[in-house]
């Protein structure tokens, strides 16, 4: 068995559930939010059989979109006076981790 954590932009995350759940495998999902961003993101958690889980990051890329999104950038003094420039960075997308499930029950 194993376990499938994908953190995905909250952007796809409606399509992402739905598309795993279409294709038979149910997931925990979990509000959380990114580090670098501070920008809300959903975290999967999805236990399946060893040979499902390529099947799950299939679904996974499918449906998670990288894009790019401007966001302030520190401030800098230019010519005697603070001023903020938003830089392009890009989001979305997905990060999934697999990590072994030694017990797994449903009670």
């Amino acid at each position: 068995m194993k376990l499938v954590f994908a953190i995905i932009n909250n952007d796809d995350s409606h399509a992402v559930q739905s598309s795993l759940t279409k294709s038979g495998f149910q997931a925990t999902k979990l509000a959380s939010s990114g580090g670098f961003l501070m920008a809300g993101n959903t975290t999967f958690m999805i236990c399946s059989e060893d040979d499902k889980v390529d099947e799950i990051i299939d679904v996974i890329r499918v449906h998670s979109h990288k894009r790019q999104q401007f966001v302030p950038n520190s401030s800098a003094y230019i010519g005697g006076a603070y001023t903020s420039f938003p830089v392009e960075v890009t989001v979305g997308g997905a990060t999934v981790f697999v990590t072994n499930i030694e017990r797994f029950e449903k009670v």
